[in-house]
């Protein structure tokens, strides 16, 4: 197994932005998991398939999507997907349908794929308690909910993406429900995770306390 460095943790923490600085400073490939399930949301949405959808419905609706990460760009079946999945609507879409067994069957094989062949920084839900539990560096990203909420809010309102702060903290708060209650791969914090809380940290100082802790697993 190549060298993995996974930060989980819950929506809005801010493990997208930590990782790809992480995985930059390493030398890395930066493992944007979220985007996978944005992606297959995406597909399975425009195959008029529902949350409520049986297994059986979702599992044959999943065969046909081939999803691709080029760098930071999303491809779905050879559609560059990458701006349309960064809405609430596909946010919401993609916590919806990952609590499906067939949709995180499906995913998981491109997720460890990724970390065999290459020196990967991934962040999700679930990367250390299920993709890659013998990974070496394991970090739980936290952050307080009006904190979290916060960056939701600036993060669409610089992309020009109508939300108010009140559906910030409410679409949070939803998805942290969601996220930790589902039967299938819920959020928690591994045993052997390093827990990081980054509601008060400057981005630099989070982004220094992975690597040093990298640096001890991976000198």
């Amino acid at each position: 197994m190549a060298r993995i460095v996974v930060i989980d943790g819950p929506s809005g923490a801010g493990k997208s932005t930590v990782s790809r600085l992480v995985a930059e400073r390493l030398g890395f490939q930066y493992l944007d998991t979220g985007a996978l399930y944005r992606a297959l949301a995406l597909h399975l949405v425009r195959k008029g398939k529902m949350p409520e959808d049986s297994e059986e419905a979702i599992s044959e609706a999943v065969k046909d999507a081939e999803i691709k990460l080029e760098k930071e760009r999303v491809f779905l079946n050879g559609e560059d997907v990458s701006d349309t999945i960064r809405t609430p609507e596909a946010g919401h879409n993609a916590s919806v349908f990952s609590a499906k067994k067939p949709v995180r069957d499906s995913l998981l094989k491109l997720q460890r794929d990724a970390g065999r062949y290459y020196d990967v920084v991934a962040e999700g839900r679930d990367m250390a308690t299920v993709v890659f539990p013998d990974a070496g560096v394991k970090i739980y990203l936290d952050a307080s909910r009006e904190g979290r909420a916060r960056r939701r809010y600036s993060q669409l309102a610089e992309k020009g993406m109508p939300i108010t702060m009140e559906e910030a903290i409410r679409d949070v708060r939803e998805r942290d429900f969601r996220d930790s209650n589902r039967e299938l791969a819920p959020l928690k914090k591994a045993d052997d995770a390093t827990y990081i809380d980054s509601t008060d940290m400057p981005l630099e100082d989070v982004v220094a306390a992975i690597l040093l802790e990298a640096g001890r697993i991976y000198p």
